[in-house]
């Protein structure tokens, strides 16, 4: 099976990318690196077991991040897996300003970790600071603990088993500088509709309730209290959600919304503060 041979059948599967995604196949499963595979004649052969049922398992649009078995994200790359939200490229807006934000020294919290991502990359940006990272699964948060340890910050990195919606322990013993999240927040009448690649990633990752806003819901009601008086919280909203989350805002006392658009211009991360610094 030739490069371009994959490149076809990617794309007559419907694969935007079928080139570059061709190419990251060819890299992690016959080890040709980008430079090779483009100095080669146009008819080499890179048939291979694992190579077919990768190949066959993406034309059915399963994601090519679990079947890589690792993503980029930040500067950091994660160990991924079907157990955790897909890294992307949108959430970078909230670790953008999370690493601008947190004062020197500080200790935040990120719920629904997931891979780990968030807390990861702002403790490897930012060596001053200290992360608790809570999920739900056991699963989930081992896979985020691997990602601590290979990114060098699993020394900062407080692993927490515990479900945000029915905690079991008290977060913390001392008030947080922030609460970092990107929670699920997709309406559960909506999951039905998304890509199947976004229905592969796990549902109790993406289902956000039936309007969307459970977890913000408990997150400003109900996880207030562990931030210091000037501390903030840093969500990533969906696309039509800022209006109804500033309005959850409000009324749990952060009447300061700052919202910062993703690089699509789609509103994406909002700051929640209890008052002007």
């Amino acid at each position: 099976m030739t490069y371009s041979e994959i490149c076809q059948r990617l794309s007559a599967s419907g694969i935007e990318n079928a080139k570059g995604e061709a190419a990251r196949l060819l890299e992690a499963l016959c080890g040709v690196t980008p430079e090779a595979l483009f100095a080669a004649p146009a008819e080499q052969d890179y048939s291979s077991p694992a190579l077919e049922e990768a190949l066959a398992r993406r034309e059915a649009h399963y994601p090519l991040q679990y079947l890589l078995g690792e993503w980029e994200f930040y500067r950091q790359t994660y160990e991924v897996s079907a157990d955790c939200l897909i890294p992307r490229s949108d959430t970078e807006i909230l670790v953008e300003e999370a690493i601008r934000r947190l004062p020197q020294g500080a200790r935040f919290a990120d719920l629904c970790t997931g891979s780990g991502c968030i807390a990861i990359s702002v403790l490897a940006e930012r060596p001053d600071t200290f992360a608790i990272a809570l999920d739900k699964f056991p699963r989930t948060l081992a896979l985020a603990e691997r990602n601590a340890q290979r990114n060098g910050v699993a020394d900062r990195f407080s692993p927490r088993l515990d479900d945000l919606l029915a905690p079991k322990c008290p977060l913390c013993a001392e008030p947080l500088d922030a609460i970092l999240s990107n929670p699920p927040y997709i309406p559960t009448s909506a999951l039905p509709s998304l890509s199947p690649e976004v229905r592969s990633e796990p549902e109790a990752a993406l289902d956000g309730g039936e309007d969307g806003l459970l977890f913000y819901r408990t997150l400003l009601f109900a996880y207030a209290k562990y931030l210091k008086e000037d501390g903030f919280f840093l969500l990533e909203i969906g696309y039509d959600q800022a209006e109804a989350v500033e309005r959850l805002a409000r009324e749990a006392g952060f009447p300061v919304c700052r919202l910062r658009r993703d690089y699509g211009g789609k509103d994406r991360v909002l700051l929640l503060r209890r008052s002007e610094r």
